[in-house]
């Protein structure tokens, strides 16, 4: 396990507490949606969709849960929640639902939230080097 040390300064002004930072909105809070990191999170939700972006078609819940080792219902679970977090387009043709990945949607909302990221300087985080506790370990 790693566990990062911090260096007090005497030179930095202390910044705001985790507390206040909470309550200061910005950008970055708008675009941590909870539907995409859920998306993400899971190990078979990513490859089902690394999947569905090589193919580059819209597929069957049949045809990807045929490539995969998971169950058919399992397979269609996913690719809900993918859809539900603006991963994926599917479109309902009589009994079949076919899925196709929004590469252009992930890309966008990743790059966003990349440069949301980015535009907080360090005088926007919660607390600067000096004043952070450790993190990770034991205290």
């Amino acid at each position: 396990m790693v566990t990062q040390v911090f260096q007090r300064s005497g030179a930095a002004e202390p910044g705001p507490t985790p507390k206040q930072a909470y309550r200061r909105r910005a950008r970055l809070d708008r675009l941590f949606d909870p539907e995409l990191m859920k998306a993400l999170a899971e190990p078979n939700r990513t490859s089902l969709l690394s999947c569905l972006l090589k193919c580059r078609r819209p597929c069957s819940v049949t045809e990807v849960a045929a490539c995969c080792a998971l169950d058919f219902s399992m397979v269609a679970r996913h690719l809900q929640t993918m859809a539900k977090a603006g991963l994926l387009r599917c479109e309902k043709q009589g009994r079949t639902v076919w899925y196709a990945a929004d590469g252009a949607a992930l890309s966008s909302k990743l790059r966003a939230l990349a440069d949301a990221i980015d535009e907080l300087g360090p005088e926007d985080g919660c607390c600067d080097a000096g004043s952070c506790p450790p993190t990770g370990g034991s205290a």
